[in-house]
């Protein structure tokens, strides 16, 4: 039998060479169907532009995992809380159910109208309740190129840069799903020349690119730190994020402690999570770290652990219906890894939960073009960004749409994540009651 991610296995649904859920994708996510608004959702695996649901399998006795129910809750986190042979193991479950090869579901139409169900008309949810948010800092041209604009060109690295991941705890209340509209944050602004702030509506919006992972697993008790070489079997699943910040509230607030209210109004994800099994095939190397970490932070196997994903940014601007691409970049280059991350996170003895959500950080490459946020790409707001129709930006205007994109290719076929998309609304005339 060929392994899930054998480059010649085909499904008797027909997917397109450049679709981004082929037979060796089927990548995990929660949705409703359009025409049960106050249906329960359910659990499903994507194919082509059609989800096969795990949770319809699974009451139908055709998906036995293990002894309780994983696909009846409103959530993936019951199916984050099993260890990594369980994940294996339903996607093989969904593999051999999909192949081309098999009749089961191929020509049982009754059953295959049960349990596949058209994208389009289905609406994707946040794919899993999310304890906890921490965001990184790990790409090395991102850091460099910050540091250079607002800190020393010279020295644009802080000491401890090069030593652990650099991170922050984020907002999980205001993670939102892919298409969900992000409003024009409000607040405190330094203006060029002015010994006051004022409070106003952010004039710097910006986006930034980025990759995330979902914990799942048999995760670590208080106390207890996860070794680098467990961490991996810790990380469910990848996500396409875009991490929206307010510059000109971040400039002004982040002094001592860090990013605060400027990142945490809107943070958007794709629905699709994408497994660590299926992005096996495009595991790469990293950067040469130097110095050398310290030992818990060393990866001493030699083996591969970054992933060769390409990265993509759109924008449609509110006088546009097209959308053009102005960043082009990839995760292979971040300078630590996913385990690094997770396991620094808990080095002291913090525990994580399944369900908690790990970005990167923005990620950006060595050419102009790679730059993952519009702060770099303009330099400051410096350097406007030329786009079609003698159009410009230095940042996100109001009714401006960002799309980003992200997919891994293989022989005939790519693994992909989706989009992650987002319209910017106006900011609020008056603050907006809570009731």
């Amino acid at each position: 039998m060929k392994h899930p991610n054998h480059p010649e296995l085909r499904s008797f649904i027909p997917v397109s060479s450049d679709s981004d859920f082929p037979v060796q994708n089927l990548p995990w996510g929660l949705f409703r169907r359009h025409e049960a608004s106050e249906s329960s959702p359910e659990v499903g695996v994507a194919i082509g532009d059609q989800v096969l649901s795990l949770t319809r399998l699974e009451q139908k006795g055709l998906l036995k995992v293990a002894s309780e129910p994983l696909f009846q809750s409103a959530t993936l986190n019951p199916l984050m809380e099993q260890e990594s042979e369980t994940w294996k193991y339903v996607r093989e479950c969904a593999s051999h159910l999909l192949r081309e090869d098999n009749p089961q579901l191929r020509d049982d139409s009754q059953l295959r109208q049960a349990v596949l169900l058209p994208q389009d008309q289905l609406t994707m949810l946040l794919p899993a309740v999310i304890g906890d948010y921490t965001d990184f800092y790990s790409s090395r041209e991102h850091a460099t190129n910050v540091g250079t604009m607002f800190r020393d060109k010279d020295h644009p690295l802080l000491a401890n840069w090069l030593h652990l991941p650099v991170g922050y705890h984020g907002r999980a209340s205001s993670v939102v799903i892919s298409g969900t509209p992000v409003r024009r944050p409000k607040g405190q602004l330094m203006p060029p020349g002015e010994e006051l702030p004022v409070f106003a509506p952010s004039k710097r919006l910006d986006f930034e690119l980025e990759m995330a992972f979902f914990v799942g697993g048999k995760t670590n008790r208080l106390g207890v730190p996860i070794p680098l070489a467990e961490a991996e079997k810790n990380i469910f699943g990848l996500v396409l994020m875009n991490d929206w910040s307010a510059r000109d509230i971040q400039k002004w607030e982040y002094q001592p402690l860090g990013p605060f209210v400027s990142k945490s109004f809107a943070t958007s994800i794709s629905p699709w999570v994408v497994s660590m099994e299926a992005l096996m095939p495009f595991a790469s190397e990293g950067p040469v770290q130097e110095p050398l970490p310290l030992p818990y932070l060393r990866h001493s196997d030699g083996g591969k652990h970054h992933f060769n994903i390409e990265l993509a940014v759109d924008i449609r601007t509110r006088e546009s219906s097209q959308y053009q691409t102005i960043c082009r970049s990839n995760s292979r280059g971040l300078y630590w890894s996913m385990a690094q991350q997770l396991t620094h996170h808990t080095v002291t003895g913090c525990n994580v939960r399944p369900g908690d959500l790990m970005a990167s950080g923005t990620i950006s490459g060595q050419t102009p073009e790679s730059r993952g946020s519009l702060l770099e790409l303009t330099w400051g707001g410096q350097q406007p960004l030329a786009l079609k129709d003698h159009q410009s930006r230095s940042f996100i205007e109001d009714g401006d749409e960002i799309r980003m994109r992200a997919w891994a290719e293989g022989p005939g076929f790519r693994i992909g994540f989706g989009c992650c998309t987002g319209q910017v609304l106006p900011a609020l005339d008056a603050p907006a009651s809570h009731g």
